[in-house]
């Protein structure tokens, strides 16, 4: 009798610890979404742009170091702190493609649907992983060599520049990305992932990649030149 309490009190306190980092998960995605816009929107008031190679190699150097950072101060304050800033200038990296898009005469409308989409994916995706808590673990493997082979394929198409190779990867990148929020929703739901600075950091990739690749699909297909 005493190990059956025993047993239901340590089920109740893991359940209320992994929907803590959920919520702590939440909201600070959406506080991440603050600084994005932010930089974003000085991207575009300065036409920030970036040659592609330099480009690259700044985007590289700075995320990775990034991801570092965060990974050594997940713990603290401070690793929140080196989140939201580099969130603040993944906002100023998506203003290149912004830029682009409201170059169309409707792209103000694109980027719109885009959100639109990204926002009722992810809604959609997480949901599923938080009612059903189905371990998608199992994709994890699958998702990773994917992704691999999606950013093989990114940055050699930087260079050769073929437009349906870019189509393809953008789709494929809707696909990937999509799964990728089941599964990280997943990791929390089921005790996979219980640091929520790292748990932020792996769903914002997973919406920004995902809605950079639906405007890039909807420009592709839907943009109108005045």
């Amino acid at each position: 009798m005493q190990l059956n309490t025993a047993n239901q009190w340590g089920g109740a306190s893991l359940a209320v610890e992994r929907n803590r980092v959920l919520r702590n998960t939440y909201y600070l995605l959406s506080l991440t979404m603050i600084p994005t816009a932010i930089g974003a929107m000085a991207g575009i008031a300065l036409q920030f742009q970036m040659s592609m190679m330099w480009g690259l190699l700044l985007f590289l150097g700075v995320s990775f170091g990034a991801f570092y950072a965060i990974e050594r101060t997940k713990n603290s304050p401070m690793g929140v702190v080196i989140l939201l800033a580099w969130t603040g200038f993944m906002g100023l990296w998506l203003s290149q493609m912004l830029q682009r898009v409201l170059a169309f005469s409707n792209g103000a409308q694109l980027i719109g649907m885009a959100a639109v989409g990204t926002g009722a994916i992810f809604f959609t995706l997480a949901t599923i992983a938080t009612v059903t808590k189905k371990d998608f673990s199992f994709m994890g493997k699958f998702l990773f060599i994917g992704l691999v082979v999606v950013v093989l394929a990114a940055i050699a198409n930087i260079f050769l520049a073929i437009p349906a190779l870019s189509l393809t990867i953008s789709a494929v990148c809707v696909l990937l990305f999509s799964a990728y929020i089941l599964y990280d929703v997943s990791q929390i739901v089921n005790g996979g992932e219980t640091n929520y600075v790292t748990a932020t950091l792996a769903l914002y990739l997973d919406i920004y990649n995902l809605f950079t690749s639906l405007l890039n699909l909807l420009s592709i297909f839907g943009g109108e030149r005045d």
